[in-house]
C-alpha cells in the first residue's frame, strides 16, 4: 500500500536521510528543505526535490513555519515528517499542518502541547497513578513555598524548566541558601530559551539511571511498547551513548515500567511513535517526561525488534492500524548507539565545526551507520553538533561492546575533533562493561585512563592513512593525533 504520493521532511542531516530511506522503500517521493549553508548537504542530494528554505540561522530556515508551509504547498506534499529537534515538538507547527490540510507525521497538536509542559504532564501522570518524583505540583510562584517543599522532600533538589528539554535551565541545589538564586537563574534561562519562565522543583536523585520505553499507538486504540533503552551516559544532561535493552532490566521490572509507559500514552491520548522517559534509582522508577517524536536513539530499538519505526510512523499517520500486537514482539540480542559529535571532549565538549579532510565509515557484521556527512563536507556551526550515529549489534551485550570497539577503531574522521576517543574509552571502562552506569558516569569514572591502547591504534591508523597526504600533511596528522591523546592521558 502506498500511504502518500509525496512527503516533505522538515529537517536536515542524518535524520532527514533516515526518513527519506523509509520513503524510498515505500515508493513515496520526498521533498527536502535546506538553508543557505546546507545547499550542498547530503540530504539535499538524496531527496527527489529540494527547496531553499532560508538563511543559515534556524529561525530563518528550519524553524520558519510560514516558509515551510509555502514549500509544502508548492511541492504538492501531502504530509510532513518533522524528524527530531527543530519543529518536531512544536504544537503550533502540528496545528498549522492540520489547518492547512497536511498530515503531520506525529501525535496530535493537543497531545504535544499537553506533554510539552513538564509541570502539566507530571500532574497528569500523578493523577493516573504513574510514579513521579516528589516536588512542586505547579510552577514556582512563591519562593517561600518553594523552600518549604524543598525542606519537606529533602536536599539536594533540582530546579527544572517546565518547557523545552536538553537539560537547559536545570540547576541542582544542595541547600536552602542556594535555592533562590538557582530559581531566578533557571527562570531567566527558560524564558530566553523557550519563551516560558515556568520552573518547578523535584527531588534530585544522586546517581539515577535514565531508562526509556519506546511506544507506538495508532488512531484505533491499539498500542504497544517496543521495550526499553538505557540512556544514562550523558554530558550536560544530553545523551552520548544509548543501549537496548537496559542492562539492569528484569522481566518483573520491565512489566511494571512498560505498563506505566503504556498508561502514559493512553492517558495523554497519544498516537504515533513516542518515548516515555523514567529515572530509576534504589529499586524505584519515576516518570520524567514524554518525548512526543521519534528519538535519536530509535535506531537501536529497530535493531533489537526488527520494526522499522519510521515506516510505522508513516503508516499510522495515514490512518492504518498497527500490524502487530504486543505478543508478536520479541527482543533480539543487544544494541549500542554512540552519538558521534563534532566536539572537543577536552574543552568542555565545545563544538568543533569545520571541513572533513578524510573520512571512512566502519562496516561489517552488526554495524549500522546513520550519517549525513562525507569526505570534503564542511560541518556548519549553525546547528547541533551531532554528525553521525554509530550502532553495533550482537547476540549479547558483551559481544556488542566488543563489536563497537572494533567499529570505532575503523572509523576515520580527520579535520575536526570528535567524541570518538571518548566513546572508545567508555567501551573499555570496567564499570561500563559490567553495566554499572548512571547519569554522572562521566564525572565519576576515570575514563581517559583507558585510552593507552586506543592512542597506539590511532597513531598506527594515522601513519597508514597519512601516506596519501604527502610528507608535510603526514607529519601534521601524526603530530596532531599524538598530541591529542597525550593530552587526554594527562588530563
Amino acid at each position: 500500500m502506498k500511504y502518500f504520493e509525496k512527503l516533505l521532511i522538515a529537517n536536515r542531516g542524518e535524520i532527514a536521510i533516515r526518513v527519506m530511506r523509509a520513503c524510498r522503500e515505500l515508493d513515496i517521493e520526498t521533498v527536502a528543505i535546506y538553508s543557505s549553508v546546507d545547499k550542498n548537504a547530503l540530504h539535499v542530494k538524496y531527496a527527489d526535490e529540494a527547496f531553499h528554505v532560508g538563511e543559515d540561522h534556524p529561525s530563518k530556515s528550519y524553524l520558519n513555519i510560514e516558509r515551510i508551509m509555502d514549500i509544502a504547498k508548492k511541492s504538492g506534499a501531502e504530509a510532513i515528517h518533522p524528524g527530531y529537534g527543530f519543529l518536531a515538538e512544536n504544537y503550533r507547527f502540528a496545528k498549522v499542518c492540520l489547518d492547512e490540510n497536511l498530515i503531520f507525521v506525529g501525535p496530535g497538536w493537543k497531545t504535544i502541547k499537553a506533554m510539552g509542559s513538564k509541570v502539566g504532564s507530571k500532574k497528569m501522570m500523578k493523577g493516573a497513578g504513574v510514579p513521579v518524583l516528589p516536588g512542586t505540583d505547579d510552577g514556582i510562584k512563591d519562593i517561600e513555598d518553594a523552600k518549604k517543599v524543598a525542606a519537606e522532600i529533602g536536599y539536594p533538589v533540582i530546579v527544572k524548566a517546565s518547557a523545552g528539554g536538553g537539560g537547559i535551565g536545570m540547576q541542582v541545589v544542595d541547600d536552602e541558601k542556594s535555592l533562590e538564586n538557582a530559581i531566578s537563574a533557571s527562570m531567566r534561562i527558560a524564558q530566553s530559551a523557550f519563551g516560558d519562565a515556568t520552573v518547578f522543583i523535584e527531588k534530585y536523585l544522586v546517581k539515577p539511571r535514565h531508562i526509556e520505553f519506546q511506544v507506538l499507538a495508532d488512531e484505533h486504540g491499539n498500542s504497544v511498547h517496543l521495550y526499553d533503552r538505557e540512556c544514562s551516559i550523558q554530558r550536560r544532561h544530553q545523551k552520548l551513548i544509548e543501549e537496548a535493552p537496559s542492562p539492569i532490566m528484569t522481566p518483573e521490572l520491565r512489566e511494571r515500567m512498560s505498563d506505566s509507559a503504556l498508561k502514559v500514552a493512553d492517558v495523554s491520548g497519544y498516537t504515533n511513535a513516542g518515548s516515555v522517559e523514567f529515572l530509576y534509582g534504589q529499586g524505584n522508577y519515576y516518570f520524567m517526561e514524554m518525548n512526543t517524536r521519534l528519538q535519536v536513539e530509535h535506531t537501536i530499538t529497530e535493531i533489537i525488534t526488527g520494526i522499522d519505526l519510521v515506516k510505522q510512523q508513516i503508516a499510522i499517520a495515514a490512518g492504518e492500524s498497527l500490524p502487530f500486537e504486543q505478543k508478536d514482539l520479541s527482543l533480539r540480542g543487544h544494541a549500542i548507539e554512540c552519538r558521534i559529535n563534532a566536539e572537543d571532549p577536552l574543552n568542555n565538549f565545545a563544538a568543533d565545526p569545520g571541513k572533513i579532510i578524510r573520512y571512512r565509515s566502519p562496516g561489517g557484521p552488526g554495524i549500522r551507520m546513520d550519517s549525513g556527512i562525507h569526505m570534503g563536507y564542511t560541518i556548519p556551526p549553525n546547528y547541533d553538533s551531532m554528525i553521525a550515529k554509530l550502532c553495533a549489534w550482537d547476540s549479547t551485550r558483551v559481544e556488542a561492546i566488543k563489536r563497537m570497539r572494533r567499529a570505532i577503531s575503523e572509523y576515520i574522521i580527520l579535520g575536526i575533533k570528535t567524541t570518538l576517543p571518548l566513546h572508545y574509552a567508555i567501551m573499555n571502562n570496567p564499570q561500563f562493561v559490567q553495566g554499572n552506569t548512571h547519569t554522572h558516569f562521566l564525572q565519576e569514572e576515570h575514563i581517559l585512563n583507558t585510552l593507552d591502547r586506543y592512542k597506539r591504534d590511532e597513531e598506527t591508523r594515522m601513519q597508514t592513512l597519512a601516506g596519501s597526504f604527502g610528507q608535510e600533511k603526514k607529519v601534521a596528522a601524526i603530530s596532531a593525533a599524538v598530541n591529542m591523546y597525550l593530552q587526554l592521558k594527562k588530563d
